[in-house]
């Protein structure tokens, strides 16, 4: 009980300086993406045709000032507000509405293609790697992210929980395309800074979370089992991947 009340009162002591911290820092998950994301958008020169599939809220597009953006999305999910990772949606401005195994444009129009988190919710994930595949110009860039191990979310549009890497080498061969990248988001400990994080956030949402239990959840457990990771690394687990393939011919 001693310990517990040193842990209470100098997270009192420090309640300011860590809810300064902003959530994104803390959410592991959309931190890692993002940053592999607007790396990925350096390479591409001035003026390259870039192809965002699943666009939603075209959260990503900030990043491709200097590329023609073109968004594509089936358009269709609502918002569900039911189960644990519901959230708030709202559709970005999509240019192209339809389904991701058949867009409506020429073969070889796109120098990049980007498809963040939607793999999970495709019934047809192979169809729509080679759909994506079809549109890419050869030694053009696909960039793919998806989770490894997720909870249901965007229901009833969830159809997998997650890819492994021997997902993405099988079927990339199949498609002419010669994966460059396959990064984890991170390793076990990075995964449960993340699951830490969303506890607190559920919690939140549910109005059920004491001042002191939400800098615990989303603040310092998610920051020190971030840096954990750094040190103790554990492969087999991690909160999913980051996948650059080239289009071959």
């Amino acid at each position: 009980m001693f310990f517990i009340k040193r842990i209470r009162n100098f997270l009192k002591q420090k309640e300011q300086d860590l809810l300064k911290i902003p959530d994104e820092y803390v959410n592991v998950a959309y931190s890692y993406r993002k940053d592999w994301v607007e790396k990925k958008a350096k390479t591409l020169k001035r003026g390259a045709n870039i192809l965002d599939v699943g666009a939603g809220p075209c959260q990503y597009k900030p990043l491709f000032k200097h590329c023609h953006y073109t968004s594509q999305d089936f358009m269709q999910y609502r918002g569900n507000k039911k189960g644990l990772l519901a959230d708030k949606w709202n559709y970005g401005k999509i240019d192209i509405i339809s389904d991701i195994a058949k867009i409506p444009v020429k073969d070889k129009s796109y120098d990049a293609i980007l498809c963040t988190e939607v793999l999970e919710h495709v019934p047809y994930p192979i169809e729509a790697i080679k759909e994506m595949a079809r549109i890419l110009k050869p030694g053009g860039k696909l960039w793919i992210t998806a989770p490894f191990a997720s909870g249901l979310h965007q229901e009833p549009y969830h159809f997998y929980g997650g890819y492994s890497p021997y997902f993405y080498k099988l079927f990339s061969q199949k498609f002419d395309l010669k994966i460059k990248e396959i990064q984890p988001t991170g390793g076990f400990f990075k995964h449960l800074a993340q699951e830490l994080w969303r506890a607190g956030d559920i919690l939140e949402k549910r109005k059920k979370i004491h001042i002191v239990s939400k800098i615990l959840f989303k603040k310092t457990l998610p920051l020190f089992f971030a840096k954990l990771d750094k040190t103790i690394y554990i492969k087999e687990f991690t909160i999913g991947y980051l996948i650059e393939a080239e289009k071959l011919k």
